[in-house]
């Protein structure tokens, strides 16, 4: 996954009601309607939400008649889990030499 991707998936889960609409999803394929019931927003502002969600590839939608129905796109979820936990914390160099700093000025 590249840094493009990653930072496309990060500026979508920057807002709470997706992350609450992906938490939503875990349990599985839901019609457009039950996730508007569960929020206090219109439909587009709806829309607006699952368009930035399929847009970064995290969520695949359908339609049937006139209803869509929203899905995690599995492969890409795992693959961002997975790029994620990749990212490791160290300690700062500053604290491994004492505070000295390895620059001349």
């Amino acid at each position: 996954m590249n840094e493009s991707e990653i930072a496309l998936i990060c500026r979508a889960l920057g807002d709470e009601n997706r992350v609450q609409i992906i938490k939503m999803l875990t349990g599985g394929e839901l019609c457009a309607c039950k996730i508007l019931d569960a929020f206090n927003i219109t439909q587009p502002t709806l829309s607006h939400h699952m368009k930035t969600l399929t847009d970064c590839s995290l969520v695949n939608s359908r339609k049937e008649g006139k209803w869509t129905y929203y899905s995690i796109n599995c492969e890409k979820f795992s693959e961002f889990k997975s790029t994620v936990s990749e990212f490791t914390c160290k300690i700062p160099a500053a604290k491994k030499s004492n505070g000295k700093c390895c620059c001349k000025g």
